[in-house]
């Protein structure tokens, strides 16, 4: 029975990370850069730096010809970011995600968990959000697949 649960576990895991390999909200990776971006923080200030990034980012290689994709992933307080009651740059990521299509947000699921068990209610994500069930692991496996990181 102990052998068939382990197996099982290491299924699940190895599905867990085959799925989460994939980039959500976006499809493929053909681009020839990857960015993961990083927020921790419920900062206005920073998460808005990290919105310039990424518009500067695209921006820059766009002009020489070449694609981009960026992932902006949230956990901790930089939840925040991406919640449809808190987010304070709210209005600018619903904009930027009909302006740049290789611009993604993944939002930390043990984070969101944990706030929902905090304030006894749902944490609602904006719509331009993907679930992901860690922000951390999401990071660590964009790097493994060879994306950039940045944290503003």
């Amino acid at each position: 029975m102990r052998k068939i649960l382990s197996t099982l576990a290491m299924l699940f895991v190895g599905t867990l990370a085959v799925l989460g390999a994939a980039q959500p909200g976006l499809g493929g990776e053909t681009a020839a850069h990857k960015v993961a971006i990083h927020v921790d923080e419920n900062d206005p200030k920073r998460m808005n730096l990290v919105l310039n990034n990424a518009q500067n980012i695209t921006k820059y290689y766009e002009s020489k010809g070449e694609t981009v994709l960026i992932e902006v992933v949230t956990y901790g307080p930089g939840l925040h970011m991406l919640r449809d009651d808190t987010s304070p740059v709210k209005p600018r990521i619903e904009q930027m995600s009909l302006e740049l299509p290789n611009l993604s947000f993944a939002a930390c699921g043990n984070t969101q968990k944990k706030m929902a068990a905090k304030e006894g209610k749902k944490i609602p994500l904006l719509d331009e959000a993907t679930w992901v069930p860690s922000g951390v692991v999401r990071l660590i496996e964009l790097q493994e697949q060879g994306w950039s990181y940045v944290r503003p």
